[in-house]
């Protein structure tokens, strides 16, 4: 499929950009304080949907909800706030719910496996990692991980809600509630949620890079029974940290060092390709070999 170029209307430098389930809307989080909303079709110009206002600094990342829930996304901001966006009539988006609970920049939020509800990651730079829960009757239950990374907290992601091994294993198993971070304090940290409390779930902390640790992404397992997580650092390496089983210790092996900071790693649908972003304005696709080396598979052209 050949490249596509998307117009996008803002004024600043563009910080993230998603796309929904289905492929046809891509919301795109801006330094001028705005999200923009762009309609895309594989034989059309792209379209502008919407923009939304609401923040009052740089918008980070902006992450849509699975569909089930409705037309949702949500953002983050250097203005310490996430706001939760729902679509009512077609293109016209209000403010559903504004959180408030961190001090300083929200760098990253995360939504759950949709097998776990309405569900929401954040970190940020106060140090602290808040979890938003939707409820029923239209609130939100909040938990928290404080002091995560206690020199700020870069990024947040979700483990796949179905366990390692569920596949060849017996019978249904509870959906696992884990996430992994980065932070200023180049770790990668596992939490784990236990009666309500999280809780860190590798010991020690993940440590191979030397310098920030700028995004991480667990790998989807489709119910093999190792988890993969991929990091990036401004250090110039990405690593690939595998665990077996349950309570092993974690393994890291550098993917490649790309000798410019990373910025962003991204599995695919089915976790056996990452996307690699680079300060060298390069966007690389990698592959596992079978005998565990990481292969480059191609390089995306820009």
């Amino acid at each position: 499929m050949p490249a596509q170029k998307i117009e996008t209307g803002h004024n600043d430098i563009v910080h993230d950009v998603t796309m929904d389930y289905y492929g046809k809307r891509v919301a795109t989080a801006s330094s001028d304080t705005t999200i923009k909303i762009t309609g895309v079709s594989n034989n059309a110009a792209s379209q502008h949907l919407a923009t939304l206002s609401g923040h009052t600094g740089p918008v980070w990342q902006a992450a849509w909800a699975h569909p089930k829930f409705g037309s949702i996304l949500a953002s983050c901001s250097y203005d310490g706030k996430v706001i939760i966006w729902k679509e009512g009539n077609q293109n016209e988006w209000t403010q559903a719910h504004v959180f408030s609970d961190h001090k300083s920049s929200v760098n990253s939020i995360s939504w759950a496996p949709h097998e776990l509800g309405l569900c929401l990651a954040c970190g940020s730079s106060d140090g602290n990692i808040s979890v938003h829960t939707a409820r029923s009757d239209g609130g939100w239950d909040t938990t928290r991980i404080d002091q995560a990374h206690p020199v700020g907290v870069t990024s947040v992601s979700w483990a796949p809600s179905m366990a390692p091994g569920a596949l060849v294993g017996s019978g249904a198993l509870e959906p696992v509630q884990k996430l992994a971070s980065g932070g200023c304090d180049n770790t990668v940290k596992v939490w784990k949620l236990y009666n309500g409390i999280w809780k860190m779930d590798c010991f020690p902390a993940l440590q191979m890079h030397t310098n920030w640790v700028r995004d991480v992404a667990w790998a989807p397992n489709l119910g093999l029974p190792k988890s993969t997580i991929a990091s990036a650092s401004e250090d110039g390496t990405v690593v690939i940290w595998t665990v077996a089983k349950e309570g092993d210790q974690w393994e890291g092996k550098v993917l490649k060092d790309f000798k410019t900071p990373v910025w962003r790693v991204s599995w695919s649908l089915t976790g056996n390709l990452l996307a690699v972003a680079a300060g060298d304005n390069n966007v690389t696709l990698w592959k596992e070999a079978v005998d565990g080396e990481w292969q480059q598979a191609s390089t995306v052209d820009q």
